[in-house]
């Protein structure tokens, strides 16, 4: 089953399609820092670099880009990523997510995430999804438990920056059998 662009809603957000014309409102909320985990990011800080950078990442294969809206506004207000979708194994990995500073520790990631496990699990069939981050992120780590993601291992200098580290990266994972508790745990934070 392919994975094509799609439009996800519910909990006041839209997670649409991100593209180039996204890029001014998520420069305008995206402090400096905020890729010191990421493999990559833009090579300057410039609305041109990160356009740029966003227009890569989005036609990188195998990516499914969003841009998370407040459906209220309709302004973007962070993004993520469903990464090594692999259809014959049932499997995606959700990541490159971020949010405006302001949302964070709000509904906004349980909201984004459930929407984003509901389509991988119930509309995609997947079997398991995969979430990892930078070992040094202790942010990030722990959102993921707190998700109900399940801690597998820590794979040493398992990818590079662009920068040059050897970063170590923290893997998690949710299987399907997993997914309505996961899921019973992500609405009772949202009510």
């Amino acid at each position: 089953m392919s994975w094509q662009p799609t439009t996800l809603a519910g909990h006041g957000l839209s997670l649409v399609p991100l593209t180039r014309h996204h890029a001014a409102d998520l420069f305008a909320i995206t402090p400096p820092d905020n890729f010191k985990y990421f493999l990559s990011w833009p090579i300057e800080w410039s609305l041109p670099a990160f356009t740029a950078w966003i227009e890569k990442h989005t036609a990188t294969p195998g990516n499914l880009c969003f841009a998370v809206l407040d459906a209220s506004t309709g302004r973007a207000i962070g993004s993520s990523t469903f990464h090594d979708i692999q259809s014959a194994h049932r499997h995606a990995e959700i990541g490159s997510t971020w949010y405006d500073p302001a949302r964070r520790g709000t509904t906004v990631n349980p909201a984004c995430k459930l929407l984003m496990l509901s389509h991988a699990f119930e509309q995609k069939a997947c079997i398991r999804v995969t979430i990892k981050c930078d070992a040094r992120n202790a942010h990030s780590r722990a959102a993921i438990l707190k998700l109900g993601a399940t801690f597998e291992g820590i794979l040493r200098h398992h990818r590079i920056q662009q920068n040059g580290f050897a970063r170590d990266t923290v893997y998690f994972s949710i299987l399907r059998d997993e997914w309505p508790g996961v899921k019973e745990g992500l609405l009772a934070r949202l009510s």
